[in-house]
């Protein structure tokens, strides 16, 4: 069995199916700070956009809170509905939540310190949210008694 390796060539490839170096370098594999950032769509929010980016940041910390909203099941009564339209119903609305975590977690993957942060507080206002509506009613209940 021969191991000779000369003659073996590289498969090549065609610029539709591999990204050019420019594209490749600007790439960013760490976190890096900056307006010049790709988030969810190309071309979105664009390069050297402040306003955009800032919009960007905006949609990603309500895309996070709707999440956190979205996290906490329907308290819905199935009162006259058939079990299998109120599971229809809670597996929308699962089926809405992991779309709304997935695009979160998608933008985070633009590795940019700005969009992290937009994340992470909006999880976090979310979560308060919820569970300051969650506690008020708690603590409602427990004085009318």
């Amino acid at each position: 069995m021969s191991h000779n390796h000369d003659n073996m060539s590289m498969p090549t490839y065609n610029n539709q199916s591999m990204m050019n170096m420019d594209e490749m370098a600007a790439m960013h594999m760490s976190f890096f700070w900056g307006k010049d950032v790709v988030v969810l769509f190309a071309g979105w929010p664009g390069s050297g956009r402040l306003g955009m980016y800032i919009v960007a940041l905006a949609v990603v910390f309500v895309l996070a809170v709707a999440a956190e909203f979205l996290s906490v099941a329907p308290r819905l009564k199935p009162r006259g509905l058939a079990p299998a339209v109120g599971a229809a119903v809670h597996a929308a609305v699962y089926g809405v939540h992991m779309a709304l975590a997935y695009l979160v977690m998608l933008s985070v993957m633009s590795f940019n310190v700005g969009v992290f942060v937009a994340a992470v507080a909006g999880h976090s206002v979310g979560r308060f949210v919820v569970k300051y509506i969650a506690l008020s009613e708690v603590f409602r209940v427990a004085d009318l008694q």
